[in-house]
């Protein structure tokens, strides 16, 4: 197949995260096994116009907040200079609607749709443009097939209008090679807990933050590392230094992937206190390293975490309940080791070499019913 792909960042971008890792362990392994896969994204200062990347060929048109205008007709462009069978959109910033852009089959990747958390995030008219734009993909995307990556993003797209025939579910993978236990690297000697991702608002970061301050004020020495970049980070300082945690509650930015690795594996628990999210990628790569999670009980989470198999789920938006249980945990290294015994196993069920070949096949039927319709037409 000769594949067309949108997506608003790549993974080469500074500001990429799990959107980008999601779409090149599938879209790299595609054009690995000889499908050819071009990317229209945006760029940043300093990059380079086109690149390779992971064997797909990346077209970088403007910048992280010009994308949206220029993004459509960059694929247009691109839709004349070559043939392609199939056009993809990954959905997770604002719709480009490119259904409206070429009658070639479209197939749409969802993470997760914002909806109102967009709210939690943004100012009003920044939130109110999101909310608006998510409203007409139902009607504008009706001949599409759509991929998403867990049961909460297809109930929520069904819930939306979508036809339920038209989504199917294949969940991310693991690399469960690389994320693996390592008995050398034990873990902190003081109970440390460990966010990894995004620094935003509806990441919820602040949660973790006040449950470990709520742990600390009934006696319990906990700590907790965030790892990860993002505009919220000054007020998430700022919420530390209010509450006495320096120190306590350290931010490390930018981390690599072995360091993030070695992270994983020393934490007593990742804590991942998010609204809304369409998988929760680090949980299953803190499964992996054998440690369990505790995240909040929201939409994509609860399918990345088993509640007391590998991990803990909590109430949304409740300090408290985060607070119960880091103590839970620090008090029972037998509870965290049985956890993370159970989250490696349930990791090792999960691979990017299966979810990279279900989506091919989809992919191919997607084409071929294209096809098709096109013959009746």
């Amino acid at each position: 197949m000769k594949i067309l792909a949108v997506n608003w960042l790549d993974l080469e971008n500074p500001q990429a995260g799990g959107a980008e890792v999601h779409f090149f362990e599938l879209f790299g392994r595609l054009a690995a096994g000889g499908h050819a896969v071009t990317l229209v994204t945006s760029g940043w200062p300093g990059a380079a116009a086109r690149a390779m990347v992971r064997g797909v060929a990346v077209r970088r048109i403007g910048g992280r907040h010009t994308f949206a205008l220029r993004g459509r007709r960059a694929v247009r462009r691109a839709l004349g200079e070559d043939t392609y069978d199939v056009v993809v959109e990954d959905i997770n910033k604002l719709p480009l609607f490119l259904p409206s852009v070429t009658r070639l089959p479209c197939y749409v990747i969802v993470p997760h749709l914002f909806g109102t958390t967009a709210f939690r995030e943004a100012a009003w008219p920044v939130a109110t443009v999101v909310w608006l734009a998510e409203q007409p993909v139902p009607a504008v995307y009706r001949r599409a097939a759509f991929h998403a990556i867990s049961d909460s993003t297809r109930d929520d797209l069904v819930a939306r209008g979508v036809a339920a025939e038209r989504v199917r579910v294949i969940y991310p993978g693991v690399d469960a090679a690389w994320f693996t236990p390592d008995a050398a690297t034990p873990r902190t000697a003081v109970p440390t807990f460990l966010y990894v991702g995004r620094l935003k608002r509806y990441k919820r970061v602040e949660t973790a933050i006040r449950g470990v301050a709520l742990a600390r004020q009934a006696g319990r020495d906990v700590r907790l590392d965030i790892a990860g970049q993002g505009n919220d980070r000054p007020r998430l300082e700022r919420v530390v230094a209010d509450l006495g945690l320096e120190g306590t509650v350290r931010f490390l930015g930018f981390v690599s992937e072995a360091e993030k690795r070695t992270l994983l594996r020393r934490a007593w628990a990742t804590v991942f206190p998010s609204l809304k999210e369409g998988w929760g990628i680090t949980n299953v790569e803190a499964a992996a390293c054998g440690t369990p999670a505790v995240a909040a009980d929201s939409p994509g989470l609860r399918e990345s975490v088993r509640h007391e198999v590998t991990g803990l789920l909590v109430p949304p938006d409740d300090p408290a309940a985060i607070a119960a249980a880091l103590t839970r945990l620090a008090a029972d290294p037998v509870l965290v080791t049985r956890l993370g015994q159970g989250g490696r196993t349930f990791a090792e069920s999960l691979s990017w070499e299966t979810a990279a070949a279900q989506t091919a096949d989809h992919l191919d039927e997607t084409v071929r019913a294209g096809r098709r319709g096109g013959k009746e037409r």
